[in-house]
Formats: C-alpha cells, sequence, structure tokens
C-alpha cells in the first residue's frame, strides 16, 4: 500500500489498445494516479504484476488466453493486500457475484463513467478486501429471492454468454480456444440442464433463472 502522499501505482490489463489508451487518460487527469503498466492477456498481465508490484489492477473479464475472473483468483491468492478493480461490457448479476467470490475489490461495468473507474481504484487501494459495485445490494436481493437453477460449469457458463451473444458453434470453439466437438458437448450439457431443445429456448430459460443478464437479448 503507498503513503498517503504518493500516487496509486496501477497496472491495466485489456486487449483492446483503445481501452487500455481511455483509462490511462482518465487515470492521469485524476492526479493521483499513475499508470505503471499494461497487459493484452492474463500472461502478460502475471509477470507484468510480479515485476511492477502495482497498488491496483484494473483488468477486463475477457482476455485472449483466459479470463479476468481467473485472474483475480490468481492474484488474491498470493497478494491479499493488492486491489483489484473487474471491468466488463456485461454487468449482469452473475458477473459481480464472479468478481466478488474471485476476490475483486471492486466492479465496474464498461459503459460507467470514466470517473467511476477512478473512484473504484482508489477504493480498491485502501480497501482490497472490501467490495464495491453498483447495485450490489439489489444484486443480492435477487439472488435471494431467485429460485434455484441448474449448476452450470465455469465453462458451461462461458458458452451459454456467447449463445445469448448469438455465436455459432465454430465461433465460439475459436473465442474460446477449443474444438467444435467441445464446444457442441458444452451446448449439448447446457440445453440438458435447462431443459432446452434449442437455443431460443435455452436462452428464455437463462434469463427466467437470472442466470443471464436480460438487458443481453435487447
Amino acid at each position: 500500500m503507498t503513503s498517503a502522499t504518493a500516487n496509486l501505482r496501477v497496472v491495466l490489463v485489456d486487449d483492446h489498445q483503445l481501452i487500455r489508451e481511455g483509462l490511462r487518460r482518465a487515470f492521469d487527469r485524476a492526479g493521483d494516479i499513475e499508470v505503471v503498466g499494461e497487459a493484452a492477456s492474463v500472461a502478460d498481465a502475471m509477470s507484468t504484476l510480479d515485476r511492477l508490484r502495482p497498488d491496483v489492477l484494473v483488468t477486463d473479464v475477457r482476455l485472449p488466453d483466459g479470463d479476468g475472473i481467473t485472474l483475480t483468483t490468481q492474484v488474491r491468492a498470493s497478494n491479499p493486500t493488492m486491489g483489484i478493480v473487474v471491468l466488463t461490457m456485461y454487468a449482469g448479476d452473475e458477473q459481480v457475484f464472479a468478481a466478488l467470490d474471485a476476490g475483486a475489490s471492486g466492479f465496474v461495468g464498461k459503459d460507467a463513467p470514466a470517473e467511476e473507474v477512478v473512484a473504484a481504484a482508489r477504493h480498491a487501494a485502501a480497501n482490497p478486501r472490501a467490495f464495491t459495485a453498483r447495485d450490489l445490494a439489489g444484486a443480492m436481493q435477487r439472488r435471494m429471492s431467485a429460485p434455484a437453477g441448474p449448476k452450470l460449469s465455469p465453462r458451461e457458463r462461458e458458452v451459454l454468454d456467447l449463445l445469448v451473444d448469438g455465436l455459432a458453434i465454430a465461433q465460439i470453439a475459436r473465442r474460446l480456444y477449443i474444438s467444435e466437438s467441445t464446444a457442441k458437448t458444452h451446448v449439448a450439457n447446457i440445453y440438458e440442464k435447462l431443459g432446452a431443445g434449442n437455443r431460443a429456448q435455452a436462452v428464455m430459460a437463462a434469463v427466467r433463472l437470472g442466470l443471464v443478464d436480460d438487458s443481453k437479448r435487447r
């Protein structure tokens, strides 16, 4: 943890350079935060974090060689005092709880104002084990009141998200770096667990059970 007079040191992890540049500008404007490193993959992030030892990690969820949730779990296991902020395009309840369970300090949607990301980084540095997210109370209430749904594996949840996004089997396989036959197996398992016979039924069941954000269908 830095002293009161030192800048917070941040590492950005996102596979889109434009996103990283936008975040860097936002942190530069803050005045008390310095972006000391960037990475575009989980592998690059691990080596960068080991080398630079920042106060805060800001990571996207979807990365080319893994995901930010797994990265968060790995970092938290080895560094209980580092602040970790998770960013995502899909700020649904499932993503919020995945970040919480992984040990993140904060969760921010990419559609949020830049100031919200900066505030989350400051919070993460000061309170690395105190999780914050927009509408966290509402998400907790929805989880408590939701009917018990089928148990999907982490990989099946990734596949389900891509099905909801409209990706075909071949596209899912390429996105997750798995074979098409493996992707088909995951889709078949999802259909069986959700009691669905096709993609449309699976999406409807997933929304009804709270497995995905209804806004993603619109």
